[in-house]
């Protein structure tokens, strides 16, 4: 069964009629000519390596996650950290004061203060109790005006995945965009959905290298999607939203697989040794599965134990405020000697 999704029927009307703004640098794209005099974007000509603007269209940079994730060229978009990947979706999808998204608590808080900042409803549906999407009661709140649904899998501040029976009911189900947040992916056993691009228009998948590639200082997010989809985002893309610093420190890290696989294995080797421990903590009452490199525990006074732990230089997250999460922690998990600190102050405690 293939989704009837046309992306005609959900791209706001003032975008589709928008001429995006032509750049000195998308004019003459043959960027990294070293015998051409650049007299064209009024810039200081005096070189330090950053006096001239950056590729708008980062393609050095999309070349290497081209060849790393199988995907063509015209299937990314990159962003100042995916926090701008998802805004653009929101802008150019979602009709102020007139569409809604829906976004399934407990999850990533940034759906809803875009949805917020963008004046679009936001329909929430909370996961189940083993934080599942309900697809019924999601299907239940899907009008004609629902443009987005957003999914975070591995979700945040769970841990977990949701399943694969629920992300395919729903991308054959609905006609407008699902949105797969994989932030965590790296640390899961689970294949990306990038994989299964071509088989759903209506799919799209935001990434980031702030997790497992540790680069969470040069805000760098990256959307996989159709041409199309990314086609629309370009139009209403700022010109040279992902600077020259960042770009160059993207392309340095991502040459370098090996210290990324390798980091990526320590931090899960951490995470079940972290695991192990929890379990003979007197004061943590559940564990959570976990897909990502974060634990969330349910313990007996989430606020007590915040402060105890904060009182002994450690800073986790108190996620006892959201959606079934009442007296609940997130751990990240950090270096083997910061774990090592965590487990005894947890012991002590």
């Amino acid at each position: 069964m293939k989704n009837n999704f046309d992306i005609n029927t959900i791209v706001r009307e003032n975008v589709k009629v928008l001429k995006p703004y032509s750049s000195a640098r998308d004019e003459f794209e043959d960027f990294d000519s070293a015998d051409m005099i650049f007299l064209d974007a009024n810039e200081n000509p005096f070189e330090n390596g950053v006096n001239r603007y950056p590729d708008p269209q980062q393609m050095s940079v999309k070349a290497i996650l081209a060849k790393q994730k199988n995907v063509k060229l015209n299937q990314i978009l990159l962003g100042n950290g995916s926090d701008e990947v998802l805004d653009l979706l929101f802008r150019a999808f979602c009709e102020p004061k007139t569409d809604n998204v829906i976004t399934l608590p407990p999850t990533y808080g940034m759906y809803g203060v875009l949805a917020n900042i963008n004046a679009v409803e936001n329909k929430e549906v909370l996961l189940s109790d083993d934080f599942q999407p309900q697809i019924e009661k999601i299907i239940e709140a899907v009008d004609e005006n629902t443009k987005i649904i957003f999914l975070c899998s591995p979700n945040n501040p769970t841990g977990n995945s949701f399943s694969d029976e629920s992300v395919v009911y729903l991308l054959k189900n609905f006609s407008g965009l699902v949105v797969i947040d994989e932030a965590y992916i790296d640390f899961s056993k689970k294949e990306s959905w990038i994989n299964e691009l071509d088989e759903y228009p209506n799919l799209v998948i935001t990434q980031t290298l702030s997790k497992a590639y540790g680069l969470a200082g040069i805000r760098l997010g990256i959307c996989y999607a159709t041409a199309e989809v990314i086609s629309v985002l370009n139009k209403i893309k700022p010109p040279y939203n992902v600077n020259e610093l960042s770009q160059k420190r993207a392309l340095e890290r991502l040459a370098d697989s090996n210290k990324i696989n390798t980091e990526i294995a320590s931090i899960i080797r951490q995470r079940e040794e972290l695991l192990k421990v929890l379990l003979n903590v007197n004061f943590v009452e559940k564990i959570y599965p976990t897909e990502a490199n974060f634990i969330l525990v349910k313990v007996d006074d989430a606020n007590k134990r915040y402060a105890e732990l904060i009182a002994k230089g450690i800073v986790i997250r108190n996620r006892t405020t959201q959606p079934l999460c009442g007296n609940c922690l997130r751990l990240t998990v950090g270096t083997e000697l910061e774990n090592r600190k965590l487990m005894e102050v947890l012991k002590q405690l």
